[in-house]
């Protein structure tokens, strides 16, 4: 695969690391105030975490959800999608607003769903998280995601002009390697996935898995997680991290508010992919290429 024209310029992303509580509109400000200052430290794109408007909770989702579609939606029906195209605007970024919990009104169902918008304040990318957060460590954790919420349908694979493609993803859809292998074998240069790992799973497999799908697919990984906050009802493990396309880490925060910053560069793709020519050594006469599957895409905005 020719890699040359995966990032076709070098482009500076941000991770906002941030605490939300129960007060969805001060969440939203308190957002904008961390975007305008990653977009003040040179960020292109700015990134969010899952659940950025409120608590993270089974408890929560239905009451903080809000109506997207059709899109546009209006300001009482998502103020999280109206904010959100306002913070893209003002700091003229690609945002990729974490995620928020949504409800589908011709369905009555409820989804764990991403936006992204243009530096024009206009929505690119929608992403329904696909892997729906069911797990039971006895002793240790049990969360089931399934019991308020329902799975999406497409992989999102978002073109930024200036700079390339991306894919968008949510937090548990990172522990399945095949949405990973389709976006990066379809010329993504990144891979970004709003989380919030807590504190049994994110020690064991946050940074494991940010490096796993770089070292998997030869692209750069970037994982934003909600700060910690042990008054909260969820705990996340914070960590927010980018690694580059050799899987080593090139910026991890630690577990408070904070925003941190990675530049990206094709050189990166290409040291990877000319060192360790993996995109060239694939035995698809073995082995079947998951990207010439019948995939589903998140249609153009």
């Amino acid at each position: 695969m020719a890699t040359a024209a995966l990032l076709k310029k070098p482009v500076k992303l941000a991770l906002v690391q941030l605490a939300s509580g129960s007060d969805k509109t001060r969440n939203l400000t308190h957002a904008r105030e961390l975007v305008h200052t990653a977009a003040a430290g040179g960020a292109n794109i700015v990134v969010l975490p899952e659940c950025f408007n409120s608590p993270y909770g089974c408890d929560h989702f239905p009451t903080y959800a809000e109506t997207l579609l059709p899109s546009p939606p209006s300001a009482t029906q998502s103020p999280s999608f109206h904010a959100l195209a306002a913070m893209a605007a003002e700091t003229k970024t690609y945002l990729i607003g974490g995620s928020i919990p949504e409800l589908d009104p011709s369905t009555k169902k409820y989804y764990n769903t991403s936006l992204t918008f243009s530096p024009a304040g206009k929505l690119v990318a929608t992403h329904r998280k696909v892997h729906l957060f069911d797990i039971d460590i006895p002793g240790k954790i049990r969360f089931q995601e399934s019991e308020i919420l329902s799975p999406g349908n497409k992989i999102s694979i978002v073109d930024l002009p200036e700079y390339g493609k991306i894919a968008v993803a949510i937090c548990y859809d990172i522990r399945f390697p095949e949405l990973a292998m389709v976006a990066a074998r379809k010329g993504c240069f990144a891979l970004v996935y709003p989380g919030a790992f807590n504190l049994t799973t994110g020690p064991l497999h946050w940074k494991l898995q940010g490096q796993a799908r770089a070292l998997d697919n030869q692209v750069y990984v970037a994982l934003c997680s909600p700060a910690r906050d042990m008054d909260a009802g969820y705990h996340a493990w914070g960590h927010s991290l980018v690694c580059d396309p050799m899987a080593r880490v090139m910026v991890e925060a630690g577990e408070g508010e904070e925003v941190v910053y990675a530049e990206l560069k094709n050189e990166g793709i290409e040291e990877a992919r000319t060192g360790i020519p993996i995109y060239e050594q694939r035995r698809f006469d073995v082995y079947p290429d998951v990207s010439q599957g019948e995939c589903r895409f998140e249609d153009a905005v």
